[in-house]
């Protein structure tokens, strides 16, 4: 743990902080009723906080897993590759980033509720395709290797095609907008980027 903290400080905290946080709401719904994104009162200027809150706390131990491996995978890494305050921008940023169109889409439900740092976690993800594009993905139980940029396509379509059928109780809107600002954010700190992914891209097709 100590070499997390001395190497990659702000990802290490944001990890342990989101695990306690989120075990901790599971014995204590209180929790949830203050953390919890509502889009209807954020719009009208009430409980803004939870734009943050709600990445801290998830629906369940499945929902935490998957948010927090996919976490642990790549966001290490990226820190100790764009540098520990462009990691807490990105990260912070993309979750409050990942939430506008859910806030709007939903500013008139006032039943609708959303949480999860799934969000901030794409832009992670997207963040880290962009420095290594052909890196391979390995999804759980699929043992077949995947091209990050290739992952990141299918993911992005199938996020948009979920989010038009309102599918499941999964929020996609937030995993495509976290993806989006994740890039742009990555690209506002490091403009030659774009470049060295192009290039690492055209090799592959070489």
């Amino acid at each position: 743990m100590e070499y997390y903290l001395q190497n990659t400080p702000v990802a290490s905290i944001i990890f342990v902080f989101t695990i306690v946080t989120s075990l901790y709401a599971f014995s204590n719904p209180q929790v949830y009723g203050k953390f919890m994104l509502h889009p209807y009162s954020v719009y009208r200027g009430d409980r803004v906080y939870s734009i943050f809150t709600s990445g801290l706390i998830h629906k369940d131990y499945a929902h935490l897993f998957f948010n927090m491996f996919s976490y642990y995978i790549f966001a290490f890494t990226l820190e100790r590759t764009i540098g520990s305050w462009q990691f807490a921008i990105l990260y912070i940023a993309s979750l409050a980033l990942s939430d506008l169109s859910t806030i709007l889409k939903h500013k008139d439900h006032f039943w609708y509720n959303s949480l999860g740092a799934s969000g901030a976690v794409s832009a992670v993800v997207f963040s880290y395709i962009l420095f290594d594009p052909l890196t391979n993905f390995y999804l759980l139980f699929i043992p077949i290797p995947i091209p990050a940029v290739i992952f990141g396509v299918l993911y992005l379509a199938y996020s948009a095609y979920a989010s038009k059928q309102s599918a499941g109780t999964i929020n996609h809107d937030a995993h495509i907008f976290g993806a989006l600002a994740g890039i742009i954010i990555t690209i506002i700190f490091n403009p030659h980027v774009p470049l060295e992914f192009i290039r690492e891209i055209s090799v592959w097709f070489r």
